[in-house]
């Protein structure tokens, strides 16, 4: 098959779909670094063109220096396009060139002793790539034909049709491009193609697909409530930067714009300031390609979801200045729960302009409107028990919530020459919500087995602005390569919230009568907040390749919070600290990497907290220590990561035993996490996918004084494992057929409190089939996905409150059909 690549200046390669004989390599090395030159007329009078374009020649003034600049001041002379990668000119220099040449005449004095040639494209471009030993004679170099290149398949990254489980590099944990073989600490990344065939449509279902990652349910069901190593998450991030606190951040993760998920294990402190130390994930989001693309996709299953999808991307300009890229969906559905359904609106355009090769600028849109049903799956323990009840029950009543959320994002970069760049991000989240909650109102029942019930209505106005700057360089010392990071962020968030309650009728949990008339006026809750924080980090990193395959990574930042509370004219003062991480890797061979780390936390601020003295605490600090392998096989379509990480949390928020009210709090808390992790992705056979993760959680407080010493950590098992599987046929007859299937399985989880109770383990299994066929230019799959195949009733957690209990439920099977054009 004859292919052909095209290169934006982005470097956002696409229609690559079918490349033969290129070996997959790191982000760095896959995309191209850039469009060099642009049609333009010639500022040359003096040079009169020849009668034919292989004839015309140009004045060359081009001081020797290096083969980027050097390749750059050749194109805007000749307006020939020269298409390379960053890694392949990195560190080459030119002699220069001064006279009147013939452009294919100009560009072989240019490249001479480089070890490069140059191929000419369908599209009259030029691409570099390295010379190789030919047996035969080479042609005439003023003669320059296409090439066919045959052997194995392999996409770009960011190809939509790209099939891959597996990604050998990302910028998660260095905020560089780094291969993921170099890196000494543990991310693992859910590629687009994972989420397809999985049709994830809420984020936190894809967790299943990484070791130490797990999940429950946040402000009744309505947030991604995330857990990394046994560490309740209070945030993600979408392209680096921070997207607010999990808690309040009410609706999940919209996933029609989204490439791929990145889980960044143990702190992340360094780089992106205060969090817990379990870890992140970042949501990378899809990005303008300069190949027309387009999909819609219907979704429908069961419990009356309907979710339609689209996608479009292309140049809007002929010479790939301008490119742009829209997303949207909109979701409606039901639910296994009475009284709960919901629907989401969501459209997220960008616009990309290549100012220069060297030069560009993004400004991307995110509008999302979920109009929803808080569901806090009440559940009474009552006798030491939590009582028989179907789980489509719901003692509570409708409760609406509705979230308006504006995005505006800008950045832009510039790469001064081929070792500095400098990139700025700049985002801003506006978020208003209309909340309803209602929820059980006491411990115990009534005699005649009554729970009573409160409604809540909140307004909540939600801010936030984060930005970013960033200078990465590279150079040498000697026999070393660094590769340097200088950055500094900015966080803003501004809080108001109103909450008013108001008392509904109680309900007999037996035989449940509703009724979602109040009894009782709305009437101020009494916890009104109007608060605003600023975050300010500054951060360095080093990044240096030593010989024998040694690699060593230091860096860190300083972390400046400032508090107000608005409403009471309260200032607190502020927190800083300064965190390290410290990290060695020695890749022994291409496929083996052994590493290990030493990384601090700066953590969640106990500022809010009453205390005797009146003081305000420290806030949460942590510390990890890790050890890993990390395996690739099969030029990178397969790899594997064995951790063992042990993480220590201190300053937790504990009773002070020096107050007999109970009252009052001091920071003495500590919390332990450790154990081992296992992940492995990839393509075992060609057509045959795998995942399968392993999770050993030893989570414990270690110390307190409110009774909790020893105990296990809120919703976190002992055990947790998944195995996914996919086969693509490639065989002419079923070609276009898949078939896949999974399970997931997990201890039981306790509730943190002193009471011993614990969840059951569980597993569930899920099926997949899918065909694609193509008709004409597009092409076309029918999918279906069975999620809980034996329909498994289990509760992956419970929070004990006696009769106001509540329990994480279970989805009953479900199926999830689609059908999707692609063209």
């Amino acid at each position: 098959m004859i292919s052909k690549a095209k290169c934006s200046p982005l470097g956002q390669t696409r229609s690559s779909r079918d490349f033969r004989d290129i070996k997959p390599g790191p982000l760095s090395t896959a995309i191209c670094a850039g469009l060099l030159a642009l049609s333009m007329p010639m500022h040359t009078a003096a040079a009169a063109p020849d009668k034919t374009a292989s004839e015309q020649t140009f004045d060359f003034t081009i001081p020797a220096g290096s083969l980027s600049d050097a390749l750059l001041q050749f194109s805007e002379t000749s307006g020939q396009r020269v298409l390379f990668n960053a890694d392949l000119v990195r560190g080459l220099n030119s002699k220069g060139l001064q006279g009147r040449f013939a452009a294919q005449q100009a560009l072989d004095k240019l490249l001479s002793g480089s070890g490069l040639t140059p191929r000419q494209t369908g599209s009259g471009s030029l691409t570099l790539e390295k010379q190789a030993d030919r047996s035969e004679p080479t042609q005439n170099p003023a003669t320059l034909t296409a090439v066919t290149v045959i052997g194995k398949s392999a996409y770009e990254d960011n190809d939509p049709y790209n099939p891959s489980y597996t990604r050998r590099a990302t910028a998660t944990a260095t905020k560089t491009d780094t291969p993921l073989m170099e890196t000494p600490v543990n991310i693992q990344v859910i590629p687009k193609a994972v989420l397809n065939d999985q049709q994830i449509i809420q984020m936190t279902d894809a967790l299943k697909n990484v070791a130490g990652a797990t999940f429950s349910n946040g402000s009744g069901a309505l947030s991604d409530d995330i857990f990394i190593r046994g560490f309740r998450s209070r945030t993600y991030f979408r392209n680096g930067l921070r997207s607010g606190d999990a808690y309040s951040s009410v609706g999940n993760r919209q996933m029609a714009n989204v490439e791929q998920l990145e889980v960044l294990k143990g702190p992340a402190a360094v780089m992106y300031g205060r969090m817990e130390p379990g870890g992140m994930v970042n949501v990378v989001t899809k990005r303008p390609l300069n190949t027309p693309y387009y999909a819609l996709q219907q979704q429908f299953g069961s419990f009356d979801l309907y979710r339609t999808t689209l996608d479009a991307t292309g140049p809007l300009t002929q010479d790939d200045t301008l490119l742009y890229r829209f997303n949207g969906s909109f979701e409606s559905s039901g639910s296994f729960r009475e009284f709960v359904d919901k629907e989401r609106t969501f459209i997220a355009p960008m616009i990309s302009w290549n100012i220069s090769p060297r030069t560009q600028v993004s400004l991307e849109m995110e509008y999302r409107h979920d109009n929803l049903i808080y569901d806090n799956n009440t559940w009474p323990f009552v006798d030491g028990q939590f009582i028989g009840m179907a789980r489509s029950r719901n003692l509570m009543e409708p409760a609406r919530v509705n979230v308006e959320e504006k995005l505006i994002g800008l950045d832009w970069s510039h790469q001064f020459n081929d070792d500095w760049n400098i990139k700025q991000r700049f985002v801003a989240n506006l978020q208003d919500r209309a909340e309803n909650w209602i929820m059980g109102a006491s411990d115990t029942l009534t005699p005649d087995n009554l729970l009573a019930r409160q409604q809540y209505d909140v307004r909540t106005q939600d801010n936030t602005y984060y930005t970013t700057l960033d200078v990465t360089g590279h150079f040498k010392t000697g026999p070393l390569a660094h590769t340097v990071l200088m950055g500094g962020d900015y966080y803003r968030t501004d809080i108001v919230s109103n909450p008013y309650i108001a008392t509904l009728a109680p309900i007999n949990i037996s035989n449940p009568v509703h009724n979602s008339s109040p009894i009782t006026p709305f009437s101020p809750a009494g916890w009104a907040s109007n608060n605003s924080a600023d975050f300010v980090g500054l951060y360095a990193q080093d990044q240096i390749k030593l010989p024998y395959g040694f690699h060593v990574m230091g860096g860190f930042r300083y972390q400046y919070v400032k508090q107000w509370d608005n409403l009471n004219h309260t200032e607190q003062p502020a927190d800083d600290d300064v965190t390290p991480r410290v990290g060695v890797l020695w890749q022994a061979q291409d496929w083996l990497s052994l590493y290990g780390n030493y990384i601090e936390n700066f953590g969640v601020s106990n500022q809010w907290a009453t205390t005797l003295t009146g003081k305000p605490l420290q806030p949460e600090s942590a510390q990890q220590w890790e050890v890993g392998g990390k395996f690739e096989f099969f030029d990178g379509k397969l790899s594997a990561t064995l951790a063992y990480y042990d993480i220590t949390k201190q300053n937790v928020v504990t009773r002070d035993p020096t107050d007999v009210t109970g009252n009052f709090s001091i920071a003495a808390g500590e919390v332990r996490s450790k154990g081992p992790e296992v992940d492995i992705r990839g393509e075992m056979l060609p057509g045959w996918n795998l995942i399968a993760t392993y999770a050993n959680f030893d989570t414990r407080v270690t110390k307190d004084n409110s009774g909790l010493e020893g105990n296990r950590l809120f919703a976190v098992p002992r055990n947790v494992g998944s195995l996914w599987s996919t086969y693509d046929f490639q065989q002419s007859d079923l070609r276009g057929l898949k078939v896949g299937g999974g399970i997931s399985m997990r201890d039981g989880a306790t509730d943190g409190s002193s009471n011993g109770y614990q969840t059951a383990g569980y597993a569930t299994v899920d099926l997949l089939a899918a065909y694609a066929w193509k008709v004409e230019k597009s092409k076309i799959t029918a999918q279906l996905n069975v999620n809980n195949l034996l329909d498994k009733t289990y509760f992956p957690d419970a929070y004990w409150s006696g009769a106001s209990s509540s329990r994480t439920i279970g989805t009953p099977r479900s199926l999830l059909g689609s059908i999707k054009v692609e063209f």
